[in-house]
């Protein structure tokens, strides 16, 4: 048995709905983004954008779990506060750019 090293918040409620607004993960990522002394956003290298299955997610490396508790936890009530489905996995198939 494999160990999770993801974390995926799918746009999609529990109950099968398309989680609005449309940009939610741009939103959700450039929330835990910082900016440079020339104003770009640098987003966080363990948060991404990806699009599975051609729904909006989040991906989370497993590991923020230990290296920042509170931005993992962040994230992750994010997910449940909004009834988002909430995916471990030690791989992502079908990933989309």
């Amino acid at each position: 048995m494999s160990t999770a090293t993801k974390v995926i918040l799918h746009g999609l409620t529990q109950d099968g709905r398309k989680f609005r607004p449309s940009d939610w993960a741009e939103r959700l990522c450039g929330a835990v983004a910082t900016y440079d002394k020339n104003r770009r956003i640098t987003f966080h290298p363990c948060v991404a954008l990806a699009s599975i299955e051609g729904i909006k997610c989040v991906v989370i490396e497993a590991s923020l779990e230990n290296d920042d508790e509170m931005l993992f936890s962040f994230l992750i009530d994010f997910a449940t506060e909004n009834n988002l489905q909430i995916e471990h996995s030690s791989q992502i198939k079908d990933l989309e750019a």
